[in-house]
């Protein structure tokens, strides 16, 4: 199976203020970004489309043609619990540097670690894998592209965060 997995454009938000399972607005810049990524899409055909349900994927995929994507709680960002809309400098939870320490396995208060979100993102993966369709789009967040990559083994643990998409960005892997 052929994934190509495609990020939201850039988000309405300050830097450094933790978004993950938050529904946010994009920028204004939303149109420009998304003719972008349109236009890597062009030509490219797909047995089934997904997203995640947050308005910032849904709303790419409705602007490149496919606002039947099947959306999928699996496909959102990690869940920074009640870290979420605070600006990371700002949160006076103790666990923030436990989490900090060990990203991969602690999780923020009252939401999820990042194995979590691979976990949820894996299984997910692992369901689609089975069916019989060959292409296969999937708009969603840096880091369920990240775990994407992870499950397909073209990054590692150590270089995951490394490998960030870029706003509006497309990479392609095989299943």
């Amino acid at each position: 199976m052929k994934l190509t997995l495609i990020r939201h454009t850039s988000v309405d938000v300050p830097k450094g203020v933790c978004y993950g399972f938050t529904d946010v607005p994009l920028n204004s810049t939303f149109e420009a970004e998304a003719a972008i990524t349109a236009r890597k899409l062009e030509g490219i055909s797909f047995d089934k489309v997904y997203s995640s349900p947050l308005t910032r994927a849904r709303r790419l995929a409705e602007y490149c043609g496919f606002a039947d994507a099947v959306t999928d709680d699996r496909l959102k960002e990690m869940n920074f619990g009640d870290w979420e809309m605070q600006h990371f400098d700002e949160i006076k939870d103790e666990r923030l540097q436990e989490w900090y320490d060990d990203y991969l396995h602690v999780r923020s208060t009252n939401g999820e670690s990042f194995m979590d979100q691979y976990e949820r993102v894996s299984s997910f993966l692992e369901e689609i894998k089975g069916r019989e369709e060959q292409q296969v789009a999937i708009f969603a967040h840096g880091g369920v592209l990240i775990c994407a990559s992870l499950y397909a083994r073209v990054i590692t643990f150590e270089n995951a965060f490394a490998s960030l998409t870029p706003y509006g960005g497309v990479i392609e892997l095989e299943l």
